[in-house]
């Protein structure tokens, strides 16, 4: 009887990765386990970051390959499958000297794409846009802006402005009354504008060319 001692603790950096994989490795209640010891007619004991296998060196040699594979996210029903389809084989003397790749199955790893998050995909969408309006800006203007070293001229601050039209020099009654004369004005002119678009909708339309020259040939 030989014995051997996989070591598995270093084979996986994540921690809640490597606990998931080793409970793929024992299976439900075990079952992955025990499947695993009647195919390599051997006894496996999964414990910490260790599985100590005992039994025939064939199967100590089947039954760290698919330990070592689980850890490498192979999943050990594929490898289960595939040494129950070669012990079958094994029984007909006829296949002795044959290649039995045509019997096993081949699994390919597929990488499936997650679905990115909405906020993500929200973020790229509106990234692209930018880049295409700039590019659609820049070719409309079809003009190269001329290097100069100076920045651009600082824009006039609010005391500035305050400065420039005589509202600095103000006290703070008198500002507010400036203002709300200034909302007044602009408020008359929406209104007057308002009334004026009620006003347009109650006239009447002018007469057609058709109406016209039909009363002409009545008459």
């Amino acid at each position: 009887v030989n014995c051997d001692i996989i070591k598995i603790g270093g084979l996986v950096r994540n921690k809640d990765r490597f606990v998931k994989r080793r409970q793929r490795l024992i299976g439900p209640d075990g079952a992955t386990l025990k499947a695993l010891e009647l195919l390599t007619n051997c006894y496996i004991l999964v414990q910490g970051n260790t599985v100590s296998v005992m039994g025939t060196h064939k199967g100590i040699k089947q039954a760290r390959q698919v330990v070592l594979d689980c850890m490498k996210n192979i999943h050990p029903v594929y490898n289960i499958k595939r040494m129950m389809i070669m012990k079958e084989l094994a029984k007909d003397p006829k296949l002795a000297n044959e290649s039995w790749d045509r019997f096993l199955p081949t699994f390919k790893k597929k990488n499936v794409k997650r679905r990115k998050p909405h906020q993500v995909q929200v973020e790229a969408e509106k990234a692209k846009a930018a880049t295409d309006g700039g590019d659609s800006g820049a070719a409309k203007k079809g003009k190269k802006k001329t290097y100069t070293p100076f920045p651009p001229a600082q824009q006039p601050s609010k005391v500035d402005m305050q400065l420039d039209s005589g509202e600095y020099f103000l006290n703070e009654r008198a500002r507010k009354a400036k203002k709300l004369a200034e909302k007044r004005e602009t408020s008359q002119k929406k209104s007057q504008e308002r009334r004026e678009a009620r006003e347009r909708e109650f006239e009447a339309p002018p007469p057609s060319s058709k109406s016209s020259s039909a009363s002409k040939k009545s008459k």
